[in-house]
């Protein structure tokens, strides 16, 4: 269930709804409207990060990141991935193992997780990094990885999605009282699902030729985020800006 474990359970204001909601999901889940009431739960939990805009402005982890990992990604795109780290001051990263590669490049994308916007950021980085290098251990192999432009707005816009569902608080305590694992899993997959359906990143015609570290790299992931939150917001029915 990402990070949302980690944020506890507040009372009372905005949080009441949020926990109305969540209960009457889990009670409900997989009957008839459940994917409706799953949106309500992902749209209510919104205001607690202070609406929309609250909710987009504190998501610097996830933002940076969106930048951080497309330039990595472009780099991989275009050459080996020894230039691509060298081209981001990771020079150091060449020849080491597939640990300490990933475990960096972690850290790059998200920061060192001394809050709960870079934990969840993190986790999201893991999850996309172990896809991108797959099987690949030895630095030889490492070296190899490569993405095509597909591929670059496929693992973003699951780093984006990811990272999201990671903010998400209440959530994973609920699901966590569950005694069906069955019912746990499909609960789980049905709120990524939910978000990831939402999440969609515009890129231009040349993602590869973008400096993803500028003005236009960040223009970009600032837009995503946005619109992600915006739709989220929307499935509750009200206005949380």
């Amino acid at each position: 269930m990402g990070t949302s474990a980690d944020r506890s359970a507040g009372k009372g204001g905005d949080w009441t709804p949020l926990k109305h909601a969540t209960a009457t999901y889990v009670r409900g889940l997989g009957n008839r409207g459940s994917t409706d009431r799953a949106g309500r739960v992902l749209g209510r939990h919104v205001p607690l990060l202070g609406g929309t805009r609250g909710a987009v402005s504190s998501a610097r982890a996830g933002t940076a990141g969106i930048s951080r990992l497309g330039g990595l990604l472009a780099g991989l795109g275009t050459g080996p991935a020894g230039e691509a780290f060298t081209s981001l001051g990771l020079s150091h990263l060449v020849g080491q193992d597939r640990f300490t590669v990933l475990d960096e490049l972690v850290t790059f994308i998200a920061g060192t997780g001394d809050d709960l916007d870079s934990v969840a950021a993190r986790d999201a980085a893991c999850d996309v990094l172990d896809e991108v290098f797959g099987d690949a251990d030895s630095w030889e192999e490492l070296n190899e990885v490569s993405v095509s432009r597909e591929q670059l707005g496929t693992v973003l816009e699951r780093f984006l999605s990811l990272y999201v569902y990671n903010r998400v608080p209440v959530v994973a305590e609920r699901l966590s009282r569950m005694t069906d694992p069955t019912a746990m899993r499909q609960a789980d997959q049905e709120m990524r699902q939910i978000i990831a359906d939402l999440v969609a990143i515009h890129l231009p015609s040349d993602p590869f030729a973008l400096d993803w570290s500028g003005p236009e790299g960040r223009a970009i992931a600032e837009r995503a985020v946005t619109s992600t939150y915006e739709l989220l917001t929307a499935l509750d029915g009200e206005d949380q800006t």
